[in-house]
């Protein structure tokens, strides 16, 4: 399957999160999105790994991307080496896309910037022709392929962006694909521990942090990204 634009997360929920309005918007514009996930979030302080693969899957269905994977790689302890350099370059010869959009490349949970580093080694080794993978039972070698750009969205630290995707129309669909993770946000009669995403102060945050860089490129709603190499456009009338 083809894809244009890969979105990667270290944990069910990261991309929603991250990208989900951004994913919906290319959605509607007719290209093909598919969303990874490394790990199923096992480790999360609330929920199970069950529960939110059946929360990947319904929020998924509403951000209508063509297709989701988890890799299944260990919440917390997965590492960018070799072997799980191997597993994302298979995946994304697989999916050739376009564009692959990764976890912010610093921020407070150390899975984070670990998948930002891991998916963008990948990304880069996937060109090499020297690297031989198979993809599951397809008995032949793939073709190399390197996305033409990795973006990486911002998380929980509040990093400076390097460019900003108008998202006004696509916030309610973003945040419909988040709080499908019940068990993750925000609810106030589940009695589980406290994390610090599950208050509603966070949830607030979601969308008055979207709303603000929204405010600082002239549109409603925005969300920010950084890059690996400087944009470049044909023509400054290319720029809004």
């Amino acid at each position: 399957m083809k894809l244009d634009i890969l979105a990667i997360g270290a944990h069910p929920d990261d991309v929603e999160l991250g990208c989900g309005a951004t994913l919906a918007k290319e959605v509607s514009n007719g290209k093909k999105v598919g969303i990874i996930d490394l790990t199923r979030g096992e480790l999360g302080t609330r929920g199970t790994a069950k529960t939110r693969d059946e929360e990947a899957y319904n929020a998924a269905k509403i951000l209508g991307v063509n297709t989701r994977f988890n890799m299944r790689f260990a919440d917390g302890f997965f590492i960018n080496n070799k072997e799980h350099q191997i597993e994302i370059i298979k995946m994304i010869r697989y999916y050739r896309p376009e564009i692959v959009i990764c976890n912010a490349i610093d921020d407070r949970h150390i899975d984070h910037s670990k998948g930002s580093q891991l998916v963008s080694d990948a990304c880069f080794l996937s060109g090499l022709r020297k690297i031989e993978t198979i993809y599951k039972d397809e008995n032949k070698v793939q073709e190399p392929w390197r996305p033409k750009a990795v973006y990486h969205y911002i998380q929980w630290k509040d990093l400076e962006p390097d460019f900003a995707v108008d998202v006004t129309g696509f916030m309610d669909k973003k945040m419909d694909s988040v709080m499908a993770y019940k068990t993750q946000f925000f609810d106030p009669n589940n009695d589980e521990p406290q994390t610090p995403i599950s208050s509603k102060n966070f949830t607030d945050s979601i969308v008055y942090r979207a709303r603000n860089l929204g405010r600082l490129i002239g549109a409603e709603f925005a969300e920010g990204y950084t890059v690996e190499r400087y944009l470049a456009v044909d023509s400054l009338f290319d720029l809004k």
